[in-house]
């Protein structure tokens, strides 16, 4: 089943997300500054190509402010977009009962793409 809804996701948006965050990816990446921004964009491309059995969990790495810090940078810089790209898409996909499962994971998405740092993908 899971696989069955990854293909669907990926047709109906997936590739669409995925490629937001590889260009906000790319875009980061140009400066050294940026590179643990891209780094981590390029985690979150991968989870919007294949959501479904994918876990989010806060890391168990302690890195104190920093994620902090990170996490209000990446807000402000590409977060916020991405975000309101998945909430968009979850209230398209929520209008109707076929679509639910699609429209939880881009509100799931819509929540990791505004505080990326200090999680992990499973």
């Amino acid at each position: 089943m899971k696989f069955l809804g990854n293909i669907i996701w990926l047709v109906f948006g997936g590739i669409i997300i995925s490629a937001e965050y590889l260009i906000s990816s790319i875009l980061m990446m140009l400066t050294i500054i940026g590179i643990p921004f891209g780094i981590q964009t390029l985690k979150l491309a991968v989870l919007a190509l294949w959501p479904f059995g994918s876990e989010i969990r806060e890391s168990q790495h302690n890195m104190g402010c920093l994620s902090t810090i990170m996490n209000v940078i990446w807000f402000f810089v590409g977060g916020i977009w991405i975000a309101l790209t998945h909430l968009l898409f979850g209230v398209l996909f929520a209008i109707t009962i076929i679509g639910l499962p699609f429209a939880m994971q881009h509100f799931k998405l819509a929540g990791l793409a505004l505080t990326p740092f200090g999680r992990e993908i499973i």
